[in-house]
């Protein structure tokens, strides 16, 4: 069978996800595996009409489709995310339809999943045949158990492509309706208190629901800065090549004016993102900032700021990606405060929306209030915890001075008094008239005792 392997790793065959690919190559010589370097070649595939059509050309006559990429801040990187874009684009949806498709993917399994349900909704989307995912971590293949594992993987994929299985979609398709939002044209005026707030977005069209909202926003609040990333000078996407690990210096340092616009931000106390909805993520320009984002590499940088979000398109239909905008401000150890959207179709109800969004973020602000973290941001930072403590040092060495100096290696079998509390406690609940005094008596009231002097 011939399978084309969507390359998602910007550095090409240089990468970790590639010797997962080689692996299967040569334990199934029998199947041709093309390789396709999609995010290494992005700009070509932009600017060369006829190479975009080739590579539609090999999927089209293909019987499987393999999406293999690394994971990038919760998702694709942003140059596979502009492939995905051109599909529709240039509508050859033709070439995926009814293929047989799964997705491979290399990371530490920090936010793997949302990667996955993204890819799984695009092939939903694209009316393909999706067969599962393998989601490895970067150093399974040293391990035998995985190998067998990814073995077995591979084997399935190839053997039902081959029987022709039935495949269910796990995603409905989003549905879009026309609504023009017009807003009112005197917003009541919020007191900023000494805040400053600064809007993002990566508008192009001026009579877009997005641009009125950002408009209303800005027109709540006594002072807001405001910038389009489109007129920002961004040479390129992370090209993965993690030179930033040692001191947060990016390769692009000096060559555009992303890293002098990005330092910028960390000047303000309010950060709210404007974009509209495109296929099931926001546009590739905002996918480009959040990746570029990463020469600060797993530093909290917005820690302790406000963020807001401010979305055109049907959010409540993608709950994954409200997930990822969630799991991204409580990685950021920021206070997301709200989401407005134009759905409701109601634009009274939308100018409220962004009235309040504009009012809470001044109030969180200056009361200097950061919500707990759920597992998405207490989970998340345990796994770069662990990761940047061992394995990760060393590339990431930013990384490992910013962690010792914050406290952030808090690993709780280090805690003495604990460890001796609970050797004692074990050794004494082995007494069986003790054990049962304990659980059956005093266990619930111990557990809130420390609460009574707070």
């Amino acid at each position: 069978m011939k399978i084309i392997v969507l390359n998602g790793s910007p550095k090409g065959n240089v990468s970790v996800t590639m010797q997962y690919v080689k692996f299967i190559q040569e334990k199934f010589p029998e199947h041709e595996l093309k390789i396709m370097n999609i995010s290494e070649r992005i700009k070509k595939i932009e600017r060369n009409e006829a190479y975009f059509k080739e590579i539609i050309s090999e999927i089209d006559s293909a019987d499987g489709i393999l999406w293999a990429f690394p994971l990038y801040v919760f998702l694709v990187a942003a140059q596979y995310k502009r492939f995905i874009e051109m599909i529709t684009e240039k509508q050859v949806q033709y070439a995926f339809k009814n293929k047989y498709t799964s997705v491979l993917t290399t990371s530490i399994h920090f936010y793997d999943h949302t990667a996955h349900n993204y890819m799984n909704a695009i092939c939903d989307d694209l009316d393909m045949k999706y067969l599962g995912y393998y989601s490895a971590d970067m150093e399974d293949l040293f391990k035998e158990s995985e190998r067998k594992n990814l073995t077995t993987f591979a084997r399935n994929f190839f053997e039902d492509i081959k029987s022709g299985v039935v495949t269910t979609k796990n995603y409905l398709p989003i549905s879009k309706k026309e609504f023009q939002y017009k807003p009112s044209l005197s917003p009541e005026k919020i007191d900023n208190h000494n805040q400053k707030v600064v809007v993002i977005s990566d508008l192009i069209k001026d009579d877009s629901n997005l641009n009125s909202m950002v408009k209303t926003f800005k027109n709540s609040l006594d002072n807001v800065e405001y910038f389009n990333l489109n007129d920002i000078d961004i040479k390129g996407s992370c090209l993965g090549c993690l030179q930033c690990g040692y001191n947060n210096v990016c390769v692009y340092e000096g060559k555009d004016d992303f890293i002098d616009f990005y330092n910028k931000l960390k000047g303000f106390d309010v950060i709210i993102f404007a974009g509209t909805i495109e296929d099931r993520y926001l546009s590739s320009t905002w996918k480009e900032f959040f990746d570029r984002g990463f020469f600060n590499t797993h530093i909290p940088i917005f820690k302790d700021k406000q963020l807001g979000f401010i979305i055109s398109g049907p959010l409540n239909q993608n709950s994954n990606l409200r997930e990822i905008m969630d799991g991204y401000s409580q990685w950021q150890e920021a206070n997301l405060v709200d989401f407005v959207t134009d759905e409701s179709e109601d634009s009274n109800e939308i100018d409220m929306a962004l009235q309040n969004l504009a009012r809470q973020v001044i109030r969180s602000a200056s009361s200097n209030y950061v919500k707990p973290s759920t597992f998405l941001g207490v989970g998340g930072m345990k796994i770069f915890r662990d990761a940047i403590y061992g394995r990760l040092r060393f590339p990431f060495q930013a990384d490992h001075k910013y962690y010792s100096e914050n406290g952030l290696y808090d690993f709780p079998q280090k805690d003495m008094k604990i460890r001796v509390q609970n050797m004692i406690l074990i050794l004494i609940s082995k007494i069986p008239s003790i054990r049962k005094d304990i659980y059956q008596k005093k266990l619930k009231q111990e557990m809130i005792r420390a609460f009574e002097n707070i």
